[in-house]
């Protein structure tokens, strides 16, 4: 059995490790690069940048993560299941579905640090990420993509994105497929925009079955310097949007 790797211990504004020397197979916990460090937004920005990101829990120190592989769901390869496809019609058709883009967002991040994933007890969206987050939407680098349903907020995600480059985060649903069609909204406005890179982190059945693929660490990181470089969108959605998803089929959506 191979030696224990030590994990690098980061002071505040100290570089990151190269993605190379993140923990492998033989390792404890794959994919952990370093702890310690700080959450603000010069750190955030350089860390997504180089496509690492943190991810802890309470009473444990700054994690930061650089997976390999890495899940990546590609807007094109998106699928759109049947089910998802009917209710989104139907709820646009009705006028009672309306997707917001940064309306919400302490909302958004809110509600998902109260949502725990399967299989946890906990959040690991633990105050100090929130306030994060919070500071990288104020600069501009953080949005929410809200599902409003009769008015109300039902459902939604919230992402960070370089240049062409979105990483979903987290989402959360009080209300059926509301989290889903939040998604769905997300793949829309990328194909419009040109967006070809969503990065999904961590591999789960469920993404796989909306199109989400492994990707080499490598191979991510490459097409992340690409993306980077590009102009970033402006985070607006146009219900026009929706016709991305089924563009053989255009919808009449009516005005909520």
């Amino acid at each position: 059995m191979s030696a224990r790797r030590p994990l690098p211990w980061l002071e505040p504004g100290e570089p990151f490790p190269p993605v190379e020397q993140a923990w492998g197979p033989g390792d404890p916990v794959p994919g952990l690069l370093a702890a310690g460090g700080a959450l603000d937004v010069d750190t955030l920005v350089r860390a997504y940048a180089h496509g690492i990101f943190p991810w802890y829990g309470p009473e444990q120190p700054i994690l930061w993560w650089s997976p390999d592989p890495r899940m990546v769901l590609q807007p094109a390869r998106f699928r759109l299941h049947d089910s998802l496809r009917k209710a989104l019609r139907a709820a646009l058709r009705q006028g009672r579905l309306e997707i917001r883009i940064d309306t919400a967002f302490d909302a958004v991040i809110a509600a998902c640090a109260s949502t725990p994933r399967p299989g946890q007890d906990g959040t690991w969206i633990v105050p100090a990420m929130q306030a994060a987050y919070r500071a990288l939407h104020r600069a501009g680098h953080a949005h929410s993509v809200e599902t409003w349903w009769d008015g109300v907020l039902v459902g939604g995600l919230y992402l960070v994105n370089l240049g062409q480059a979105v990483f979903g985060e987290s989402m959360f649903t009080h209300r059926r497929d509301a989290s889903k069609m939040a998604l769905a909204a997300l793949v829309a406005a990328c194909r419009v925009w040109g967006v070809e890179l969503i990065d999904c982190q961590q591999q789960t059945a469920h993404l796989a079955s909306l199109g989400a693929a492994p990707q080499p660490r490598a191979d991510f990181v490459r097409a992340l310097r690409q993306a980077i470089e590009r102009p970033a969108p402006v985070w607006h959605f146009d219900p026009l949007y929706w016709n991305a998803l089924w563009p053989h089929a255009p919808l009449s959506v009516a005005t909520p």
